[in-house]
C-alpha cells in the first residue's frame, strides 16, 4: 500500500514536470514569435528621427492628434538632442527619414548616402551673444566662442554672417552638437554667443541674451525633411509616404489654425521647455509640403565642397 502511494506520488511530479516544461517551452515559443512581429513591424514602420525643436512641430501634432493612426500608416519618431546622432542614425539605416539642413544633408551625400528631399521647412536660428559679453555687432566678435555644429547649417551661417565684416582677431567656432547643452552654456555664461532655433531662442530672450543676427537675413531655407533613397521604394513605401504627406498637412493646417500655444503642452515636453517660453514664442507659420528652392540647396553644396 505504501508502494503504490510513493508510486502514484512519483507519477505525479513526472506529470506536473513534463506539464512545466511544456509551458516554458510554449512561453518561449510565443516570446520568439512576438518579437518577431515587433521586429517586423519596425522595420516596415516609417522612422523619422527629430529634435527638440519648432521644426519638428507638425510631425508632433500629427503624432499626438492621432492623425498617423487615422490615415493608416505607421509612423515611429525617434528623438535625438544632437544632429549628428541623428545623422548616424540615417546613416546606419536605422530611421528612413530625418529633419535636418540642407548644408548636413549634402555634405552626407557627398560622402555617398542617396537622400531625398520631401520638404522644406520652417528652421531658421538666431545668433545670440551672452548679456554679460556685451556683444551688439558682429565686428565684436573677434576673439569670442561662437557656439555651433560643423559641417551644419549653423557653421555655414557663422561664415556666411561674418563674410565682409572685419574683426580684430580670430573669430572662435565652437563645436556644441546638444541644443539643450548649448543653450544652458549661454544661461550659465560659458560662451560668448550662439546660433539657436526655436523654442530655445526665445528661452535666451528671456533671460536677457541679446539677437545679434538671424538666418533669414541671409535669405536662405535651410531647414528641410529627407528621406535615404533605398528606403522609400515600392508601393507600400510609396503609399505610406503619400498618406504620411496627407498626416502632415493636416497637421500644419491644424497649427495655423488655432496658433502654436495651443500646443503648448506638447511644446513643453517634446522640447522640454517650459510654458513661459511657450509663452512667448513668436508666431510662426507652416506650410504644406513643399520641395526646398534649387536655389538654397545650391548654396549648400557650393558650401560643403
Amino acid at each position: 500500500m505504501q508502494g503504490m502511494k510513493k508510486l502514484l506520488l512519483l507519477a505525479v511530479l513526472l506529470i506536473s514536470l513534463v506539464a512545466c516544461q511544456q509551458s516554458t517551452t510554449e512561453r518561449q515559443q510565443v516570446t520568439k514569435a512576438q518579437r518577431e512581429k515587433l521586429r517586423q513591424e519596425n522595420a516596415e514602420a516609417l522612422k523619422i528621427a527629430v529634435m527638440p525643436t519648432l521644426d519638428c512641430l507638425p510631425l508632433y501634432v500629427a503624432q499626438e492628434l492621432r492623425l498617423f493612426d487615422t490615415l493608416h500608416v505607421d509612423v515611429r519618431l525617434k528623438p535625438f538632442t544632437a544632429q549628428m546622432d541623428a545623422d548616424t542614425a540615417i546613416v546606419g539605416g536605422s530611421v528612413e527619414g530625418i529633419m535636418s539642413d540642407l548644408v548636413r544633408m549634402e555634405r552626407l551625400k557627398r560622402k555617398g548616402l542617396k537622400l531625398d528631399y520631401l520638404t522644406a521647412t520652417n528652421l531658421q536660428w538666431q545668433l545670440i551673444s551672452n548679456k554679460t559679453a556685451r556683444l551688439k555687432q558682429l565686428n565684436q566678435l573677434g576673439d569670442k566662442m561662437v557656439a555651433m555644429t560643423r559641417f551644419s547649417g549653423t557653421d555655414y551661417l557663422t561664415d556666411e554672417s561674418l563674410k565682409g565684416v572685419k574683426t580684430k582677431s580670430r573669430v572662435y567656432k565652437v563645436q556644441i552638437n546638444d541644443v539643450h547643452v548649448r543653450l544652458h552654456m549661454l544661461l550659465n555664461n560659458e560662451m560668448d554667443a550662439m546660433w539657436l532655433t526655436e523654442p530655445q531662442a526665445t528661452t535666451a530672450r528671456l533671460y536677457h541674451h541679446q539677437v545679434m543676427t538671424e538666418s533669414e537675413k541671409t535669405g536662405t531655407r535651410l531647414g528641410v525633411l529627407a528621406f535615404r533613397t533605398d528606403s522609400i521604394k515600392g508601393k507600400q513605401r510609396t503609399a505610406q509616404l503619400k498618406a504620411f504627406g496627407r498626416a502632415y498637412n493636416m497637421a500644419v493646417d491644424s497649427i495655423n489654425k488655432h496658433g502654436i500655444q495651443h500646443f503648448s503642452s506638447l511644446i513643453c515636453s517634446y522640447c522640454n521647455t517650459d510654458q513661459r517660453t511657450v509663452n512667448a514664442l513668436p508666431k510662426l507659420k507652416f506650410n504644406h509640403l513643399s520641395k526646398p528652392d534649387p536655389k538654397d540647396i545650391e548654396k549648400a553644396q557650393r558650401y560643403v565642397k
